[in-house]
């Protein structure tokens, strides 16, 4: 992640705090029902689950309760399950909230989460690690990213399901997007390679932005200069970009969306790039 975007991330958070509950002022009673790319939720579900995420972060990381603990939890695919189910009994919960409360709701929390999030040491280690990057410690500053990806990625499912857009902008989209790509040298863990392969990936239009992994001795690094001839390329625009690292779409849906180039192998295994954990 940039200087920069490590410096903005957390002016962000009031923005779409604002925007979402704006959006979510204007709602019809059929646009709270609407299906999302989300497959098991409606809007009124994802507003649901964004408040879970506010009372989550202020509990745990403000006031240090930890509520339902993850016990026997003894690989990755544990994990997504225990949050799976922590996700699927606050959602089914939520069901009785009318809208207007959800909103007042994800007012004050979001308020009191944002000004949480600024008194953290950005690098001190987060209590909680960033699991789909691979890593088992990890600082504030990509906790605060991560937390970021959450808010962006549930609000324009919210507006992709009921077309409004708004948040598909440089500002609210490059720190998303830039964030997500600390997923890219894990997917990659297990690929062999001679030192020194390439792999691009780019997200196309001005709000995209080109990044790439490099193979050095037994690792894959991340940076973003402007390589010409990777090894393996591929082009993608940015609303495929958003549904298929979230794993809304598959890599198999999104062929004829995507352009590769070079080494198909490797292209292909930059699709496969999940940045979520549930």
């Amino acid at each position: 992640m940039t200087d920069q975007v490590k410096t903005n991330i957390l002016s962000l958070f009031p923005v779409l705090d604002s925007m979402l509950t704006e959006l979510l002022s204007t709602l019809t009673p059929e646009e709270w029902q609407a299906q999302t790319v989300a497959k098991r939720w409606k809007v009124k579900d994802v507003a649901a689950h964004l408040l879970d995420g506010n009372l989550r972060g202020l509990s745990i990381s403000r006031d240090r309760f930890f509520g339902e603990k993850a016990e026997n939890i003894h690989s990755y695919q544990d994990l997504v399950a225990f949050l799976n189910n922590l996700n699927l009994s606050w959602t089914n919960a939520a069901r009785r909230l009318s809208p207007q409360v959800l909103i007042e709701l994800l007012t004050i929390t979001g308020k009191q989460y944002s000004e949480h999030l600024q008194t953290l040491n950005p690098f001190d280690n987060a209590i909680f690690s960033v699991a789909w990057a691979g890593q088992e410690t990890s600082p504030n500053w990509f906790h605060i990213a991560r937390e970021y990806t959450e808010k962006f990625l549930h609000q324009q499912q919210i507006r992709d399901a009921v077309n409004k857009p708004g948040i598909m902008t440089k500002e609210l989209y490059y720190p998303f997007l830039d964030t997500l790509m600390y997923a890219l040298p894990y997917t990659f863990k297990n690929i062999e390679a001679p030192d020194g392969t390439t792999v691009s990936l780019i997200v196309t239009t001005g709000i995209g932005g080109q990044w790439n992994i490099i193979k050095q001795t037994d690792t894959w690094e991340l940076n973003r200069e402007a390589i010409a001839t990777p090894d393996a390329q591929v082009t993608i625009d940015p609303v495929t970009a958003w549904k298929l690292f979230s794993k809304s779409w598959s890599p198999e849906l999104v062929m004829d969306k995507v352009s590769i180039e070079g080494n198909s192998s490797l292209a292909q295994q930059a699709l496969n790039m999940i940045a979520v954990m549930a």
